[in-house]
């Protein structure tokens, strides 16, 4: 099992915009991601002061990020994200330390 995470940003003025986008996050977004050979395993985003952490837990890195990147469900959800949260070319952390 492998770990990944990300970091947004929401624009300024959005953060009520984002947190209710997250409360009916679309179901083909969701199935496109539990259908994947990825493996998730776990996947929860968090939330502070425009700041946004997602981490997940997968089998094959490669596969969920192939996901985020190319698959329809995932480019719908950037559509109705689009100006809620800002731009990044690369969203993807480090991990700098694990204890178990």
């Amino acid at each position: 099992m492998e770990r990944l995470a990300f970091h947004l940003q929401i624009a300024d003025g959005k953060r009520d915009a984002y947190r209710e986008k997250h409360e009916n996050v679309p179901e083909a977004l969701e199935e496109a991601y539990l259908e994947s050979d990825a493996g998730v395993e776990t996947y929860s985003v968090f939330e502070k002061e425009g700041h946004v952490f997602g981490y997940m837990e997968v089998e094959n890195p490669d596969v969920i990020q192939e996901v985020m990147a190319e698959s329809e469900a995932q480019a719908e959800w950037a559509e109705e994200m689009a100006g809620i949260t800002l731009e990044s070319d690369d969203s993807w952390m480090d991990e700098v330390y694990r204890m178990i």
